[in-house]
């Protein structure tokens, strides 16, 4: 019988996940928050992740558990661990990427690099932070944000008191440095329960409002410390941390030639799209293959450079569908990846891949084909 992978969350990374795990003779089932969500197809359950009685539902029939996003609660991870069910990642690995306080305090005592850093409970200690550090930081709600969300650049304390007055008692805000950076980078790896890693190459990504736009990879002029730097800093996280499974870390290369550490992902992420059609393995038949306790797939690129191009908000007339044709006609070496969601200002809805011998090529026709679904 097929090796049963159950995927808690309907996103769009779920979906992406259906046709690797066809080729890999995994039987993939996915607990969806609401029908007719991205992952509709492989959908086998509707249900809330934060809903403990609804999740054991769900995992009663799979070998595997993993994830489309890293929102279900530890309470719940904790009690399917009790039970026998094999999640990957565990609960606690999950917790650091649930928790930005959490996450900020275990890389200090791994001794990764990583901004000045912070938990503030009142105006006074952010404005204390805020005056050690030029004048200005970072405000960082600990759990929940993405995508921009839940992140403020503050230059005086009381930018951020309508958070701190919703804190509950005993909680804190996150206060970073605002790092004088030049550039983003990101570095995924992969880990097997046995120990097992790989790396892909470190990658620029590009942000517009807070929303990852553009990723190439591999990142320009990377020389080889930045390489190396690069990808230590992911295997150690990977290890120290006991990830399985996919594991980015968004990086800051700074002014300085530093690299710290922004965030973590434990899931395939959209810096690591690219991969899908510019890497021998594709960050989520990588992610299958390292929950299953599958050996590792080759991580090398097909071609010296890939783009991938975010479609953002889609067409504010008609479909994504209906825009595929001429797409494809003009630019039939571009791979477009689309989400089954509705348009919406802002809404990450689809991809593009791009991979050349010529990046100024690639990035143009990437950018051309995801110009199409405006």
């Amino acid at each position: 019988m097929a090796l049963r992978v159950g995927v808690i969350g309907g996103g769009q990374l779920a979906r992406m996940m259906i046709a690797p795990a066809v080729e890999l003779g995994l039987d993939l089932r996915v607990l969806a928050e609401e029908d007719g969500m991205s992952a509709g197809l492989a959908a086998t359950a509707v249900g809330d992740y934060r809903d403990l009685e609804a999740v054991r539902a769900f995992v009663a029939d799979v070998d595997v558990v993993t994830f489309d996003h890293e929102h279900v609660p530890q309470e719940v991870l904790r009690a399917l661990v009790a039970d026998g069910v094999v999640v990957h990642p565990g609960p606690d690995a999950l917790q650091f990427a649930q928790d930005k306080l959490a996450m900020r305090a275990r890389l200090a005592e791994l001794g990764v690099p990583q901004p000045d850093w912070a938990p503030v409970r009142s105006i006074d200690e952010l404005q204390a932070f805020l005056d050690e550090h030029g004048g200005a930081g970072v405000v960082k709600t600990p759990r929940g944000g993405y995508d921009g969300k839940g992140v403020r650049v503050v230059r005086a304390a009381g930018e951020a008191e309508d958070w701190m007055d919703a804190l509950d008692d005993g909680d804190a805000l996150l206060v970073e440095e605002l790092v004088p950076f030049v550039r983003e980078l990101a570095q995924q790896v992969a880990r097997r329960p046995s120990g097992e890693i790989v790396a892909y190459p470190v990658v620029e990504t590009v942000q517009r409002d807070g929303v990852c736009a553009e990723v190439i990879a591999p990142a320009p002029a990377a020389g080889e410390r930045l390489t190396a730097v690069a990808r230590g800093i992911g295997e150690s996280i990977a290890e120290g941390l006991g990830v399985t499974g996919m594991l980015a870390v968004e990086l800051f290369e700074t002014d300085d030639e530093r690299i710290l550490v922004n965030e973590l992902a434990m899931r395939p992420h959209n810096s690591g799209h690219w991969s899908q059609d510019g890497a021998v393995t594709g960050q989520f038949e990588q992610h299958l293959r390292a929950v299953a306790d599958l050996p590792l797939g080759s991580t090398a690129a097909r071609a010296p450079w890939s783009v991938m191009v975010n479609i953002l908000g889609g067409p504010a007339e008609g479909t994504l569908g209906d825009r595929f044709a001429a797409a494809m006609a003009e630019h039939p070496q571009a791979k477009i990846h689309t989400y089954g969601k509705a348009p919406r200002p802002g809404r990450k809805v689809g991809h593009v891949n791009v991979a050349d011998e010529d990046l100024d090529d690639a990035v143009y026709v990437a950018r051309a084909v995801a110009a199409h679904f405006d």
